[in-house]
């Protein structure tokens, strides 16, 4: 599943692309990605139909184009979403749910709509377990995201409050890190690499890590996001891609993530493979001591 860096590019090319556009025409072809709409995939088109998006914005690994109008189209990738910016008259993806068509965005002091270069804003969706929907009121944060707390990108993190909910924790750093409403947009790629970086064991437990503990875990995913998103996000297939199709190569600098078997980088011991919430967990058992078993 798409991740803060994967997103945050997402919305940059997004913001690059499809602003100031007026919208002309929305077609659905599959009603499941619109399913939160519950007024159905017809009013969904013609609510959006003649709106603007005046801005792109995320939160952890959702995002929203404020509209024109106050309200918002809010989106989530899911495993396989994809946000792509095509010239008409291109072919069909495969998987195309939903198509935005705009006019130009009118050179300095025109209205919007008046130049020939349209483009489309396609919505595609192997899996289907992304969506798009309305947020009414939404532009500055729709009232679905509420709950997420803000990422370690944001400069209104709150570094200070952080290491005090962790350390109030039971839970395994790693389950804190992929708590959305602790620190938004890690997923398990970047939990692994940043906990390596930190050298420490995804298991070990909040309540028993140092203040210290704490912020190199907190500079350890800004590090691995902020290096991800430079090189364009992670993509293992084709399934994440950004706005123009293309696809990022940081997953040749994972050193943990993927590597099973593979020599740590930093004391050649094979990286190891464990079971984690239906997924699966890459560390160094080397550098990435386990917490000792409690005895009853």
């Amino acid at each position: 599943m798409p991740e803060l860096p994967e997103v945050e590019v997402v919305r940059r090319g997004l913001e690059a692309h499809v602003l100031d556009r007026r919208i002309t025409a929305v077609e659905v072809l599959h009603p499941r990605p619109v399913r939160r709409h519950l007024a159905g995939p017809s009013d969904f088109a013609a609510t959006l139909t003649g709106r603007t998006f005046t801005a792109a914005r995320r939160r952890g690994k959702y995002l929203w184009l404020p509209l024109d109008n106050g309200d918002a189209l809010l989106g989530h990738l899911g495993m396989s979403g994809q946000m792509l910016v095509q010239e008409p008259g291109a072919a069909d993806e495969k998987h195309l749910r939903v198509r935005f068509s705009f006019a130009g965005s009118g050179p300095a002091g025109e209205a919007p709509g008046e130049r020939s270069d349209r483009l489309e804003l396609r919505f595609v969706d192997q899996r289907m377990f992304g969506g798009l929907s309305l947020a009414p009121g939404g532009a500055e944060l729709p009232a679905e995201l509420t709950h997420i707390a803000r990422d370690p990108l944001d400069p209104a993190f709150d570094d200070a409050a952080f290491p005090r909910r962790v350390r109030r924790s039971e839970s395994g750093i790693k389950r804190i890190l992929l708590n959305q409403s602790m620190i938004s947009g890690v997923g398990n790629i970047y939990a692994d690499e940043a906990l390596w970086l930190a050298e420490l064991h995804g298991d070990r437990p909040g309540r028993m890590l140092r203040p210290a503990d704490v912020e190199r875990v907190l500079t350890g995913v800004r590090a691995v996001m902020t290096a991800a998103l430079a090189q364009g996000g992670t993509s293992f297939d084709a399934l994440y891609v950004n706005v123009n199709g293309e696809s990022g190569y940081f997953d040749r600098s994972l050193e943990v993530y993927g590597q099973e078997g593979q020599p740590c980088s930093r004391c050649g011991t094979p990286i190891r493979r464990v079971a984690f919430m239906n997924r699966s967990s890459y560390f160094c058992p080397t550098c990435q001591k386990a917490p000792r078993a409690r005895r009853n």
